[in-house]
C-alpha cells in the first residue's frame, strides 16, 4: 500500500518495512535532481525528521521520514546517479528503507486520492 506526506514523499508500507521517496510531483517542482544525500543505515528516526537531501538544478530541499523507524537500507544508485529519481521516482528512484517501529503513523498519511487532489 502506497500513502503520502504534504511534503511530497511516499511510503510504502510491506509488513513492518518502509520504503520511502520523493513523488513525481516532487521532481516536476524540484526540475533535474544532481545530487542526493541519504541517511546512514541503522540511523534512526521520528516522524517528520530530516532524513536525507536532494539537490536540483533550482533548489536544495530536505526529504523528511514520514514514519518513525531505524534505516535497513539506502539505494546507493541514485548516489551515483542521481537522474534515476527523475527518471523513477516512485519506482527505482526510492531513497531509503526503514523498520517501522509505529506502524499507526503510516495510517495518518495521505492516500493517493487525497494527495492527488491536493497537488492538482
Amino acid at each position: 500500500m502506497l500513502k503520502f506526506t504534504e511534503d511530497h514523499e511516499w511510503v510504502k508500507l510491506q509488513g513492518q518495512e518502509a520504503t520511502i521517496g520523493i513523488t513525481e510531483y516532487a521532481v516536476e517542482q524540484l526540475g533535474d535532481i544532481v545530487f542526493v544525500e541519504l541517511p546512514e543505515i541503522g540511523a534512526v528516526f521520528d516522524s517528520a525528521d530530516d532524513a536525507a537531501v536532494v539537490e536540483s538544478v533550482k533548489a536544495a530541499s530536505d526529504i523528511y521520514s514520514p514514519i518513525s523507524g531505524t534505516v535497513t537500507a539506502v539505494n546507493s544508485a541514485i548516489v551515483e546517479n542521481p537522474a534515476l529519481v527523475n527518471e523513477d521516482p516512485e519506482g527505482v528512484g526510492w531513497f531509503f528503507k526503514l523498520e517501522v517501529t509505529d506502524a499507526s503513523e503510516f495510517e495518518k498519511l495521505l492516500d493517493e486520492d487525497d494527495y492527488r487532489n491536493q497537488t492538482a
